[in-house]
């Protein structure tokens, strides 16, 4: 195929902690490139998905959550969210309908209404920096279609918004049209990975990134945001497998103690669960041996920002 035929570029998904952002970067790539929990803030870094769509290949950069910044960790995630839509050649800001509507009535949650708040702070920066950006409804399949337009209007009339899509990140109702938009802006040129390539995610990273999804899954309610998982070893291995060895840093010993569970049973569900999931990602049998450390202000390492591509002294 000749260059002058194909579009390459990069499409930065913006939004508010818990918005769906990394459910729609999974849809849109077709495969899994990043993490999805219950929890939100759990996207530290951009990761880059590579999307196909006809000739045009998208470059999908899921950022961190946009959020009130209040510790070290906090200010560099949203950095690292800005500078990815900074760079990039179209904005996609995915909100939270369900919560947007939410909060109009009785029935919100804390959670929904630091959500819109987070959402409103988006609108605001995208205004000031005058960058036009592509306003994506998620969570459709959840709420009334006439509250849903008014949400929409009201959005729109932001004058930050070029345009508006409808999805459904979990089922994929309407991102099909939106990958399409996307298709569409991207600017022509060569395609910047190979065809069959859906991350540019290091395997080593890509493994820490699963693994720490996993602890999340398993203890999401007794832990807070205070674990990090650091592959230390990567072994390719003569009959084709890996061995892998990875650390888990909690801050407080009682974090370890819930980490390791009765007999060692939650960290080795967690071993078992990542371990499956990267046999399948990478296309080889993998041996796992986790360890869990307790780091007390692992959070102010200059190694951890390091290691991940955010900016330390922001």
């Amino acid at each position: 195929m000749s260059e002058g035929n194909t579009r390459a570029g990069f499409a930065a998904v913006i939004g508010a902690p818990n918005a769906g952002k990394s459910t729609l970067v999974n849809r849109l790539v077709g495969s899994k490139v990043s993490i999805v929990t219950r929890k939100v803030q759990t996207t530290r870094f951009p990761v880059r998905g590579v999307a196909m769509e006809g000739q045009a290949q998208i470059v999908l950069v899921d950022t961190p959550g946009v959020f009130t910044p209040r510790r070290r960790l906090d200010r560099a995630m949203v950095r690292a969210a800005w500078a990815g839509a900074e760079d990039a050649d179209a904005v996609v800001h995915l909100v939270d309908a369900e919560a947007d509507i939410a909060i109009k009535g009785d029935k919100s949650t804390a959670g929904q209404r630091r959500g819109v708040e987070d959402a409103k702070t988006i609108t605001e920066g995208l205004a000031k920096s005058g960058r036009g950006a592509i306003l994506a409804l998620n969570k459709i399949d959840t709420v009334k279609r006439d509250q849903l337009l008014a949400t929409a209007d009201a959005l729109f009339r932001s004058g930050v918004y070029n345009e508006v899509f409808m999805v459904s990140a979990e089922t994929g109702s309407g991102v099909a049209d939106l990958k399409a938009r996307l298709a569409g802006l991207m600017p022509e040129g060569p395609w910047l990975y190979p065809e069959d390539q859906t991350a540019d995610l290091p395997a080593r990273l890509l493994a820490a990134e699963i693994t720490r999804e996993k602890v999340y899954l398993r203890v999401h309610e007794e832990l807070p945001y205070a674990a990090a998982v650091e592959t230390t070893a990567f072994e390719e291995r003569p009959d084709g497998s890996a061995r892998l060895e990875q650390t888990i840093y909690v801050e407080r010993e009682s974090q370890r103690a819930i980490l390791l569970g009765k007999g060692g049973q939650t960290l080795k569900w967690i071993g078992q669960k990542s371990r499956e999931e990267l046999a399948e990602i990478l296309g080889r049998p993998i041996h796992l041996f986790l360890h869990v450390k307790v780091v007390e202000d692992w959070q102010n390492k200059r190694d951890f920002y390091r290691d991940t591509g955010l900016d330390f002294d922001v």
